[in-house]
């Protein structure tokens, strides 16, 4: 009876954890796609004015290349950087221009197809250092090949493609994705595991707890994932809205981002290493509360850091508690007679309050000239 009972419970456990994932999954699949809305959008507009150049402008029934090129160029990668564009549109159209120059030489066949594509591979590899420089070139130069030639002559797909390339690089500046959009879910994901992060360690030197401070460690290890992501999402903002007369507004703001996203890369950078610290630090067992009340600071100068990338109304919030936790970095007057141990993790402190506060716009030698001195 016990054992039944057991059963049906274990068999509740595991349609509830089916459950469960379903909604994970359906919550998952319908943010992927809000996210992707300002892609689609972007695509299918240039899409749309590529295909009406071709066929209503120069009269191609069938204008294939111009819609694929479109659709190759845009895409939904994360780096949607002009040059970026600029870069895929260049290979397509070489592969273009040499499969229609090619089959126009050899024919078509599965032959000529393998010669087409060795001439396209190595073209492209010559050309570029990127290897997707030379995949996006072979692409439409095998659909070239392999389609009959279209009605308007051989070089009709290449005219095709330029369309398509002209289009997708317009596309970028004139119908923009919202180039702070990415960048902004970015830098929240970053700074949310930072102020986990820091939590730990202030829970490891508060409780001498050496697990917390492990767990602290771990967590900023996963975070140079993290950094990059924001540094490429803030990066194709930037470049995006320097050409785009709709956005060009806010190139201070994702500049200023860019800013406080190298402070923060600093941040995880230094904090691995406190972690490290702290962690070796509290296996004697002794709580450290004072070293936890800075930590403590930090952590909430962190979160308003973060806090301030959207909400302008916080804006310098972080420079002031920045500023008060500077001035209290002095191991004789915070911790006076403390081990060599506990000194170096206030020390540790320092440059990081420095990089934090040259993310709120001073210059490193005013942020160092808040420190107190240290004999």
């Amino acid at each position: 009876m016990t054992d039944g009972r057991a059963d049906g419970v274990s068999a509740e456990l595991r349609r509830l954890e089916r459950r469960v994932r379903r909604q994970v999954d359906a919550r998952m699949a319908g943010r992927r796609v809000w996210e992707s809305l300002p892609a689609i959008t972007q695509i299918l507009v240039a899409v749309a004015a590529a295909y009406a150049i071709a066929h209503w402008g120069f009269g191609h029934a069938v204008p294939l290349l111009a819609v694929t090129v479109t659709i190759n160029s845009l895409g939904f990668t994360r780096d949607a950087r002009p040059v970026r564009v600029a870069e895929t549109v260049l290979g397509i159209l070489l592969g273009i221009a040499l499969g229609d120059a090619l089959a126009l030489l050899v024919g078509r066949g599965l032959w000529q197809l393998v010669v087409v594509l060795a001439v396209v591979f190595v073209v492209g590899r010559a050309v570029s250092a990127n290897p997707a420089f030379a995949v996006a070139a072979a692409v439409p130069s095998a659909l070239v090949v392999l389609l009959p030639e279209p009605d308007g002559g051989p070089f009709t797909r290449s005219l095709d493609g330029l369309i398509g390339g002209a289009v997708a690089l317009l596309a970028t500046a004139l119908v923009p994705r919202d180039p702070r959009r990415a960048a902004a879910r970015d830098g929240r994901a970053l700074f949310s595991v930072l102020e986990e992060s820091l939590a730990g360690v202030v829970d490891a030197l508060a409780d001498a707890d050496p697990a917390a401070a492990e767990l602290a460690l771990s967590r900023l290890r996963r975070t140079q994932p993290l950094v990059d992501a924001w540094a490429t999402s803030l990066d194709s903002a930037i470049s995006v809205a320097r050409i785009s007369p709709w956005v060009h507004r806010q190139l201070p703001e994702l500049r200023r981002d860019a800013r406080v996203a190298a402070a923060a890369d600093l941040t995880a950078r230094h904090l691995r290493t406190i972690a490290r610290r702290s962690e070796f630090l509290v296996r004697d067992g002794r709580s450290r509360p004072e070293l936890a009340s800075v930590v403590s600071q930090l952590a909430t100068a962190v979160r308003l850091l973060g806090l301030e990338l959207d909400d302008a109304e916080l804006a310098g919030s972080a420079r002031t508690e920045l500023t008060h936790l500077a001035a209290r970095l002095d191991p004789a007057s915070l911790i006076p007679g403390a081990g060599a141990s506990d000194v170096t993790v206030l020390l540790l402190l320092r440059p990081l309050a420095v990089d934090l506060l040259v993310a709120t716009a001073l210059t490193p030698g005013e942020a160092r000239s808040l420190l107190p001195p240290v004999d």
